[in-house]
């Protein structure tokens, strides 16, 4: 038995080595600096396009604890390039060292930043999204439904550039950052998976709630908003996993949080397109989004 799971391990090991991952092409700007800290950095892909194009941000996962910008898709990436859509990925600062909002802080810095470098890099300030899983998601609702975070009359011309967005795709977005709700509303989430200070340091009790509230889609969506893409991997009514591991990542990243932000966004008008197994979503994928939205010519 010990041999065959050893010979089981070598093929998978062989077939790994074997499969050689998809590689990103060059960037256009690599690691450009958007900020004064270490980790304010993102990478640039400029699209071939008559015009000025469209840009998609990808905004990488992690619980806002980890994660690079490094994981943004190959294929989904060669997607968007092909289809005349520039392409940034950023990095933010991570808790517990930086608690929240600062990677909020930083993702709007990001997409001001990106505006400020339109004329250099061809972009359309028009058609600016972003895209992202679990964190990253999270902060890509957070610019697009947030009210404009701009400063009119900043003496940094950085700051003087729109934090909205056109278009917005998730993968496994909790649309609020409010642990009450997530008890009353996720299957099996019965109490805190990391506690509140890893996340946002030694504030009140209600200063976090002040937080949570100003960054969370389900409090900051209104008429008026940007379409969404949201994609989740189980259906509604599905069975949790009975691994602590799986379980834990099926709650957390629970098709209830994307069914409570369609349901307002229905009621308000705004475009709300919802993929999970099962369902018939408008949209077949995060590149179809975008070029669909921001209209590329294909």
């Amino acid at each position: 038995m010990a041999r065959l799971r050893f010979a089981t391990v070598l093929v998978f090991v062989a077939a790994a080595c074997h499969a050689q991952p998809a590689r990103k092409p060059a960037p256009t700007a690599a690691n450009a600096a958007y900020g004064p800290h270490e980790r304010n950095v993102l990478d640039f892909w400029k699209a071939e396009s008559a015009g000025p194009a469209p840009v998609a941000v990808f905004i990488h996962g992690g619980g806002f604890r980890s994660g690079s910008k490094d994981a943004l898709s190959p294929s989904v990436l060669r997607e968007l390039l092909q289809a005349g859509i520039s392409v940034a990925a950023i990095h933010y600062r991570l808790v517990p060292k930086d608690p929240l909002p600062t990677a909020h802080h930083d993702a709007r810095r990001a997409i001001q930043f990106l505006r400020s470098k339109a004329r250099e890099w061809n972009i359309d300030k028009s058609r600016v999204g972003a895209f992202g899983g679990s964190a990253g998601a999270q902060l890509a609702m957070y610019l697009a439904f947030h009210d404009e975070m701009a400063r009119p009359d900043s003496t940094d011309p950085v700051e003087r550039e729109s934090t909205r967005l056109a278009a917005v795709a998730t993968t496994g977005g909790q649309t609020t950052l409010d642990r009450d709700w997530w008890k009353q509303n996720i299957p099996g989430y019965t109490r805190q998976h990391r506690p509140t200070s890893e996340y946002f340091g030694s504030l009140s009790l209600e200063e976090v709630r002040a937080i949570v509230r100003d960054v969370s889609a389900l409090s900051l969506i209104s008429a008026g908003g940007p379409p969404i893409f949201m994609s989740y991997a189980m259906a509604p009514g599905s069975t949790r996993p009975a691994g602590r591991a799986e379980s834990e990542a099926w709650m957390v990243h629970h098709v209830n949080f994307g069914l409570a932000l369609k349901k307002i966004m229905d009621s308000l008008g705004v475009e709300a397109d919802l993929k999970y197994p099962g369902a018939k979503p408008v949209y077949q994928s995060i590149p179809d989004f975008f070029i669909r939205k921001f209209r590329v010519a294909q």
